[in-house]
């Protein structure tokens, strides 16, 4: 279910460019973290400096943005995920993980399977997975949705440390409310 990505102003990243620079700015970061010397450590705390003022900047944004400008931002991937390093986001960790679990949604159910959000036990997203008729052998088994759940909760909640499944109890699943701007979000993984 590839979705057609947004087209790209002149002069700004595509996503995957974006992508790019960030792992290229890890790689560089943990080389100088090992690095000995004080000019490694006064790089690295200059990085660290440089994303605390850039993070206050986003917040004196967010304080000018109206409730729709600010839930447009959250909702751009790239800027969601910023508002979630500074521990700005005007979205509840939990209301991340759910809309998250209700994107892959259709997909699982596409493969007989089916998935729930069943909420948050300390740190750790709790979800209902039910695997499709064919098991792991065509894709939809419980432990391959656990997975690719597990990986679109954390990119939306890093604040969860895990997502874990909870035990099938033989029910049907409850019908899952789905907030309208879930539907219409066009970035969904």
């Amino acid at each position: 279910m590839a979705e057609a990505e947004a087209p790209v102003a002149v002069g700004r990243l595509a996503d995957p460019a974006v992508e790019a620079r960030l792992a290229h700015l890890d790689e560089l970061l943990a080389g100088l973290e090992s690095a000995p010397g004080s000019h490694a450590r006064s790089a690295v705390e200059a990085v660290a400096l440089l994303t605390e003022v850039y993070g206050e900047a986003l917040a004196r944004v967010l304080d000018h943005a109206d409730a729709e400008l600010a839930g447009r931002l959250a909702d751009d991937e790239l800027v969601g995920h910023l508002m979630v390093l500074h521990a700005i986001h005007p979205e509840p960790v939990e209301r991340r993980a759910a809309r998250a679990v209700e994107r892959l949604r259709p997909a699982v159910r596409e493969r007989g399977g089916d998935v729930e959000w069943a909420g948050v036990e300390g740190q750790v997203g709790r979800v209902r997975v039910t695997a499709g008729g064919c098991g792991s052998e065509c894709g939809g088994g419980t432990s391959e949705v656990t997975d690719a759940v597990r990986e679109a909760v954390l990119a939306l909640a890093p604040e969860l440390t895990d997502v874990e499944p909870l035990e099938d109890s033989g029910r049907p699943a409850a019908p899952a409310f789905v907030p309208l701007a879930a539907l219409t979000h066009r970035g969904a993984p």
